[in-house]
């Protein structure tokens, strides 16, 4: 069973199942047409558009087993119970096998840690509710458990989640706040890309303060809330605001100076993540420091805006 995510709402079935099952469009297409696959309990054609939150279950002819193997990566556990856990990921952590990270990622070393996850994420998604990109660090959230998994990836699709990032960006907002409405989609000549200039876009949300201005660097540490979920959003948001985060070689430039030079990753950051838990009630809510490069990077705009 899968459960259809941001990045496959709005995609035709046999896409979205091909993405969440990591097999070729033809195979989700072939079992479609068997009648293998329900949409919400629902038989539904292959050109049936999904939407986020929808409950996807596939019969493959032959069971697949999982070529994960867990791995012992040491992680930052923040807090853990049966349902779920809660880690703080560095930067340079991808967090699910895709092609040309067939391991090493953040559900490999769950694996070792947790002994196992729950199904619902997929195949090569075991547990996984939310990512984070390769190079953000920060709180998140995986499930042990498939009732977990579903109470969670429910509240992501309300928009019920508390999500706070940081990130330093390159120039000085004039305003205290603001927000950004600009529709995201894949960028026109690189796949690889997301753009508020794309042909097909979908509506993209997110809002901002200033919460440090370094003047005299020309830099900012913005708090940052993403409304919606879009691939990279903040990332495109904040460059296309003319306020691109310091170190990231996408939809950045390189750094001037020598600690932003040495900088590996995007300074963005996911300071904060709040949510209900899924069989308590409670609501929770967890934070980490930033990164030891990223801090290192801010202390040393303290002492260039101070003078020293």
């Amino acid at each position: 069973m899968f459960l259809v995510g941001d990045s496959e709402a709005g995609a035709r079935l046999d896409q979205a199942l091909a993405a969440l099952a990591d097999v070729s469009r033809s195979q989700a297409r072939r079992w479609i047409d068997e009648g293998r696959v329900r949409v919400n309990g629902a038989e539904l054609a292959a050109s049936h558009r999904v939407r986020a939150g929808d409950s996807v279950s596939a019969e493959p002819t032959e069971p697949r087993p999982s070529p994960l193997a867990p791995e012992p990566i040491a992680i930052a556990v923040l807090y853990e119970d049966a349902d779920l856990i809660v880690i703080d990921k560095p930067p340079g952590l991808v967090v699910h096998p895709a092609p040309g990270h067939p391991g090493g990622t953040l559900v490999n070393a769950l694996l070792h840690h947790c002994g196992s996850l729950a199904g619902v994420g997929g195949v090569l998604r075991p547990g996984i509710v939310h990512r984070l990109d390769r190079g953000t660090s920060g709180v998140l959230v995986a499930a042990k458990s498939d009732a977990a998994h579903r109470a969670l990836a429910a509240q992501f699709h309300d928009h019920s989640i508390e999500r706070v990032y940081h990130a330093l960006v390159r120039g000085v907002p004039r305003e205290d706040a603001g927000r950004l409405d600009l529709p995201i989609g894949r960028h026109r000549h690189d796949r690889k890309r997301m753009s508020v200039a794309a042909r097909s876009a979908r509506d993209a949300h997110t809002a901002w303060r200033v919460s440090r201005r370094f003047s005299k660097s020309d830099r900012a540490w913005l708090e940052v809330r993403p409304e919606t979920g879009r691939t990279h959003q903040i990332r495109v948001h904040l460059a296309a605001a003319g306020l691109p985060i310091v170190g990231d070689p996408v939809y950045g430039r390189r750094g001037r100076t020598p600690a932003e030079m040495a900088l590996s990753h995007p300074a963005l950051h996911a300071q904060r993540l709040g949510f209900t838990h899924p069989t308590s009630g409670a609501r929770l809510g967890f934070e980490a420091p930033p990164p030891a490069d990223v801090a290192e990077l801010l202390a040393d705009l303290e002492r260039r805006e101070a003078g020293g």
